[in-house]
């Protein structure tokens, strides 16, 4: 299985760089099986069934984009250095791996000062990552609201800056746990109105936790597809998720996780049985063609990047030949792809 099997071709003039608004205005593009249809998100419970379970991911995104100063005194004056700051991962006992740049323009046991409520010590370094240990003048969690700015994935960023708008639009409406750096961008199109609608027609809901991380983005870098190594997120499937999500499965509803990291939540959580349990741990699970689902009977998610582990993952789902299909219409249809761009829901054929 070769990573080129998993490339198309783009045009840039389709990469969304602003979501749609209102959130359930994006298009939808409906495929069960080879049988495509055009549609709107909002009408979404059209292709649902009363007794079905969506599986929403309620992490929080936090604002890990920071820009700082480090100074430095020394026999000649004191010298600044702007240092700029992506929060990668959280770390035992409160730190954090982040990316800094210019990392050679910090030593260990330095402070970066972002504004006057909140700094970072730099405590050591690995794989050239730093590891920071923060200090907030009261709650960190607002005094890093404050300092930070979305971190948009690096295909928005490279077209336009993040901004304030984008505290809004980068975050879920039922984001609860705060812990990503990457939005579990399908949940991204609904709003309170939908979720009103779906629950209407008798659609369920189960909340789960995965803290996406930024080697969301990180490309696969070998040919064979089977021997890339994912990186790892922490997640939590509850007692009471399961619970929920096994009681759909004995009645016969589906289940549609919302989004691939809801889908490889749940798909790690019942990797030891074959069946949902609760779990809770980091997960590598890497799903491609050949995987037999155990959990997820459709999916609702976005239009990925070619070659990555998430075009992988759709292909595993649908097929790789009928996503190939899916792909065309959906370029030849102009619908907006990544993060801030339209959806899928993909059904496969029983």
């Amino acid at each position: 299985m070769q990573l080129s099997d998993f490339d198309f071709d783009l045009p840039e003039g389709l990469i969304a760089t602003r979501p749609a608004r209102p959130r359930s205005a994006a298009r939808l593009l409906v495929a069960e099986g080879d049988a495509i249809r055009d549609a709107v998100v909002r009408d979404l419970g059209d292709y649902l069934r009363p007794g079905d379970r969506l599986v929403l991911n309620d992490t929080r995104v936090i604002p890990a984009r920071l820009s700082g100063v480090r100074a430095r005194s020394s026999a000649q004056g004191e010298t600044e250095a702007r240092i700029e700051v992506t929060l990668l991962e959280p770390r035992a006992e409160g730190g954090w791996a982040a990316l800094l740049k210019p990392l050679k323009k910090v030593r260990d046991g330095e402070v970066i000062r972002f504004t006057e409520r909140l700094s970072a010590v730099v405590e050591g370094r690995e794989a050239g990552q730093a590891l920071l240990r923060f200090e907030a003048i009261g709650d960190f969690d607002a005094a890093l609201a404050e300092a930070g700015q979305m971190p948009l994935p690096p295909y928005i960023a490279a077209l336009r800056a993040p901004d304030e708008q984008d505290k809004q639009d980068y975050q879920t409406v039922w984001a609860e746990k705060s812990g990503a750096v990457a939005a579990p961008t399908a949940s991204l199109h609904f709003d309170d109105e939908l979720l009103a609608r779906l629950a209407a027609k008798g659609v369920d809901f189960t909340h789960v936790t995965l803290h996406v991380g930024a080697g969301t983005f990180l490309p696969v870098k070998v040919e064979d597809v089977t021997t890339h190594k994912m990186h790892a997120e922490w997640g939590e499937v509850t007692e009471a998720a399961a619970a929920e999500i096994a009681a759909t499965k004995a009645a016969g509803g589906r289940v549609i996780p919302v989004g691939t990291t809801a889908l490889r939540l749940i798909e790690s959580a019942a990797r030891d049985t074959g069946a949902i349990a609760p779990w809770r741990g980091e997960t590598d699970i890497f799903i491609y063609p050949g995987f037999t689902f155990a959990v997820a009977d459709a999916l609702m998610t976005n239009f990925h990047l070619p070659k990555s582990t998430l075009m992988m993952l759709v292909s595993a789902l649908m097929g790789p030949e009928t996503i190939r299909q899916i792909y065309a219409h959906a370029i030849a249809e102009k619908y907006r792809f990544f993060s801030y761009g339209d959806a899928s829901l993909l059904i496969p054929r029983p």
